[in-house]
């Protein structure tokens, strides 16, 4: 066997940046007719960050990218990859994962994902191809979101989700092959539920039409994601080679608790098995949910080193994507 097949991927470390501000649900309905208790009951969420000016796409992607190198004990010049996911990124001719190479400070190749909430896990699948092929040795995957620059603060329905933040993992070469093969799909047909209007062609052509903002229809997004995303997690722990009653962490994108409440049941997971909840004082934010989610998880020492995950990324497109990883 060659050393090329042989070589086996893991996560060796995990960053995150959260903005600096809190916004609590009493401040959301300063603008929009609800409640505290409306918000947490539908959603799960008590607060959410919002980036200030200064706290640039580029910024909180550098920062999480940062602290993931650092807990991988590796320096930028170690990579052989950037891979950057968002959906929010205003430069796509100066694409963010350029952008957070040149603020590394090395030259590595970069490349930019939009897969919207689901990216950061194709990027993760991406990764342990790259790696596991001889690609790379070390691959840095990134998520970065401003949701609140595409929310419509006055949209009773969608002001009080999005959020912004950056999460980071930094994927390596390792004996032992610790992330799972990726699940992935879209519903492209039924995309329309989760999308931008207007577009950003539209707003080119008529100003009148107002600025860009995310308009979901949901009902249609939470019927999709509780009877697809069981689907998707399972076939993921078969493609990994383990069983629903091997995994230790659930972290499924951060969208609503009650979609996260539903995918658990379907599931029937053991009770003892932790499930993120980083919604509560986060946010929905795309593509850097699950990152974040993770991060948190390690921080507050509800997870271990050796647990095997199942990371569920779903959203806009409709787009999806599931693996099974051993945390670092």
């Amino acid at each position: 066997m060659s050393d090329a097949v042989a070589r086996g991927a893991a996560v060796l470390g995990v960053g995150a940046y959260r903005p600096r501000r809190v916004v609590s649900n009493e401040e959301i309905c300063e603008q929009i007719d609800s409640t505290d208790e409306w918000i947490r009951t539908r959603t799960g969420i008590a607060s959410r960050r919002w980036a200030e000016p200064d706290e640039t796409l580029d910024h909180m992607a550098t920062a999480a990218a940062t602290g993931a190198l650092e807990a991988s004990g590796l320096d930028p010049t170690a990579l052989g990859m950037i891979l950057a996911a968002s959906c929010t990124d205003v430069q796509p001719i100066q694409p963010l994962g350029v952008r957070v190479a040149a603020k590394l400070g090395t030259e590595v190749a970069a490349l930019s994902i939009n897969a919207t909430c689901a990216g950061f896990c194709y990027g993760l699948g991406l990764a342990r191809e790259l790696v596991r092929g001889g690609t790379a040795d070390h691959v840095l995957v990134v998520g970065a979101e401003r949701l609140s620059d595409v929310t419509d603060h006055d949209d009773r329905g969608t002001a009080f989700i999005f959020a912004d933040g950056a999460g980071a993992f930094v994927v390596g070469r390792s004996d032992e092959d610790a992330i799972g093969p990726v699940v992935w799909g879209s519903d492209g047909v039924r995309g329309e539920v989760l999308r931008l209007v207007p577009d950003w062609g539209e707003f080119r052509d008529d100003r009148a039409l107002g600025s860009p903002a995310i308009s979901m229809q949901g009902r249609r997004v939470f019927k999709w994601a509780a009877e697809e995303m069981p689907k998707a997690a399972a076939a993921a722990c078969k493609a990994a080679g383990v069983s629903i009653a091997d995994i230790d962490v659930l972290v499924p994108h951060q969208a609503n608790h009650r979609i996260t409440e539903t995918i658990v049941k379907a599931l029937e997971l053991k009770d003892d098995v932790v499930v993120a909840d980083d919604i509560v004082t986060t946010g929905n934010t795309s593509s850097a949910s699950i990152p974040l989610a993770v991060h948190r998880l390690r921080a507050e020492g509800r997870v271990q080193r050796g647990d095997r995950a199942l990371l569920i990324g779903f959203g806009g497109g409709l787009a999806y994507a599931a693996q099974v990883a051993t945390l670092p």
